[in-house]
């Protein structure tokens, strides 16, 4: 076995968990994404998707999918530089754009290549880049694909993200780069008090990352910005299509002059062969129901209220949440591939969240509402979840 082989044959925790039953990932559905999946035989209750307004498997997405495969082929065989631009894909950025209250929008193929893509290129050695200590890793990445010297605060400190912005010379370019809503503590970004600093340092410009903000807050699911009525303060804005909007791929929307940047520099859209024509299509006809059925939101929020009242009254540790994102703390590794073992096989389809996406101390299962969820699916949940939680003494 050659030294790569070697070193990397010691990690073996996958294989650890695998053989004692508890291995949490990878788990296979066979059937669309719904409140309820098919897996191993047999339905279970899933909270352990991002689908928040419940759109994967609408009948009118579906076939605007299909009309466009239809239409345009499986794929474009090109970047959006080059052969692989079609009508559909300026039509989604347009509307997008308009969508969100800014100038002009980039369709990248995921949303994880929008943050690795843009924060690097918006950036010089001269500069730095600011970014919470729970952003995304995708943001994570891209910072550190970046030139730009690169600084963190803790969480939704805003004495900590003040001492950083205090560090960096006048006359640099300071990018500060925050999810709306953190997508495995469910609390919000503290956006007002961020654009208060933006105000009182120089040359400040705001990156606010809206995956999970889009279809669930703001006018008509408009996301954070919006929500704060901060839209024009923050300088650029970025979301997914895997979430609220039914599909796969992401944005950036921005001023003429940044998106203009952008659309020839930024290198995994420059590079990368563009959304398919299906994914696209499906994203469009999901960002017009959004905005043609505001019920769908009303009803999120609901059983979300709903969720967060039989949490607490549980007895669980909710942490901060102020969105469809639930965190079930439990603080101990191996508890937590436990608890999702369990509770799956009760019927409950969550996931874990363990480290690096949490501290070792933070573990929790992330237990997610989509529109389409009941009350009664949701007290069959937060039943067999407490059953679990008391068996592995993690509640009383």
């Amino acid at each position: 076995m050659n030294l790569l082989k070697t070193r990397l044959a010691k990690y073996d925790l996958p294989q650890k968990m695998m053989e004692r039953g508890i291995y949490p990932y990878f788990r296979q559905i066979v059937s669309k994404q719904g409140t309820e999946v098919e897996m191993d035989g047999k339905n279970i209750l899933m909270f352990g998707s991002n689908a928040y307004t419940g759109l994967t498997g609408d009948p009118r997405v579906i076939e605007a999918g299909v009309e466009a495969l239809r239409k345009y082929g499986s794929g474009c065989a090109g970047s959006r530089f080059l052969n692989g631009t079609l009508d559909i894909h300026v039509q989604l950025e347009k509307e997008l754009a308009e969508f969100v209250g800014k100038d002009e929008a980039l369709c990248f193929s995921t949303g994880f290549t929008v943050n690795s893509g843009v924060i690097p290129q918006l950036l010089t050695r001269n500069d730095f880049i600011i970014c919470d200590d729970r952003d995304h890793a995708s943001i994570v990445d891209g910072r550190r694909l970046s030139f730009a010297k690169a600084l963190h605060y803790k969480h939704n400190d805003m004495k900590d993200l003040e001492r950083c912005l205090k560090r960096c010379p006048k006359n640099a370019v300071k990018l500060i780069v925050v999810d709306g809503v953190f997508s495995m503590e469910g609390d919000l970004a503290k956006l007002p008090e961020i654009v208060e600093l933006k105000h009182k340092h120089d040359n400040v410009v705001i990156m606010v990352d809206e995956a999970h903000g889009l279809g669930v807050f703001g006018r008509q699911g408009r996301g954070v910005c919006d929500h704060f009525n901060l839209t024009d303060e923050i300088d650029l804005i970025m979301g997914t299509f895997s979430k609220s909007l039914a599909s796969i791929g992401g944005f950036i929307a921005a001023d003429k002059v940044i998106i203009n940047y952008l659309r020839h520099t930024a290198r995994t859209y420059i590079f990368s062969a563009s959304d398919t024509p299906a994914a696209t299509a499906s994203a469009l006809e999901a960002l017009h129901i959004i905005q043609n059925e505001p019920e769908r939101i009303t009803a999120l929020w609901e059983v979300t209220h709903y969720a967060l009242d039989k949490f607490r009254q549980a007895g669980f540790e909710i942490g901060e949440t102020e969105s469809p994102i639930i965190p079930l703390y439990v603080r101990d590794v191996e508890k937590t591939f436990m608890v999702t073992k369990r509770a799956f096989d009760e019927g409950v389809f969550v996931n874990s969240v363990i480290p690096p996406a949490c501290a070792a101390s933070d573990t929790l299962i992330r237990f997610s509402l989509m529109a389409t969820h009941t009350k009664e699916e949701v007290d069959r949940a937060v039943a067999a979840l407490t059953k679990v939680f008391k068996e592995l003494d993690i509640i009383k």
